[in-house]
């Protein structure tokens, strides 16, 4: 499904010039769960913008379900994610001017998706998420476990094929955590591909695979069975 094959990214400046990614050669699997993990400034977030079509590379190769989408423009890169791509952050990126039924919708507006459909599925989704009776509640009457929730309900309403999870129980409690990760799992063990940046080896442990990064290069990969199936 990904692969990238001497990915480069250089950030420049009139006096500093930065290597973010330095020859970055990964390849990851359809209905994988990998764990990217480093310490801060290692170029995980990096990475996950570069394979989540918010960026482009430097330099190399970026291949995403047999196209190489490397060097496209920003609108040929919207067009390919919006169709294939759910995101879920640390800070949950919910609008807080929508309430829960409409967060949830938007991907499916943004799809031109018609009314009637849009309506089966989100309300389908938010009772399967355990969310059905906040779905006209606003993001900021909500939990933090409860916002991601919604923030994870948005990102697969599109039936996406990859979820990228940025820090996603960074601002949550254990117990939210590990409610979260479980949905990702459950994710995960239904099919979908999910690549997670994240500084928990708790949270790594629900994966199958772990790239560690230093100063922009992988230092080392380990593959292990999920804690969800021990």
């Amino acid at each position: 499904m990904i692969e990238t094959k001497q990915l480069l990214k250089i950030y420049r400046t009139d006096e500093v010039e930065t290597t973010a990614l330095n020859q970055i050669n990964i390849r990851i699997e359809t209905g994988e769960f990998v764990s990217v993990m480093g310490a801060s400034g290692c170029g995980k977030s990096t990475l996950l913008n570069i394979l989540g079509l918010l960026d482009n590379p430097s330099s190399g190769e970026y291949w995403f379900m047999d196209q190489d989408v490397s060097r496209l423009n920003e609108r040929q890169r919207a067009a390919v994610r919006k169709r294939n791509i759910g995101f879920v952050f640390q800070n949950f990126n919910l609008i807080d001017e929508l309430s829960v039924y409409e967060n949830v919708e938007l991907p499916l507006v943004y799809l031109k998706t018609g009314r009637r459909e849009r309506q089966v599925k989100v309300e389908e989704l938010l009772d399967k998420m355990g969310i059905s009776h906040r779905k006209n509640h606003f993001p900021q009457q909500l939990s933090g476990g409860q916002q991601q929730r919604v923030a994870i309900a948005r990102a697969v309403i599109s039936q996406p094929k990859i979820i990228l999870a940025d820090e996603p129980t960074g601002n949550l409690d254990s117990s939210h955590g590990n409610e979260v990760m479980n949905l990702l799992s459950d994710l995960n063990d239904a099919g979908t591909t999910i690549i997670m940046v994240t500084h928990s080896s708790h949270d790594a442990s629900y994966s199958n695979r772990t790239i560690q990064l230093l100063d922009g290069t992988v230092v080392s990969e380990n593959t292990k069975q999920p804690l969800s199936a021990l």
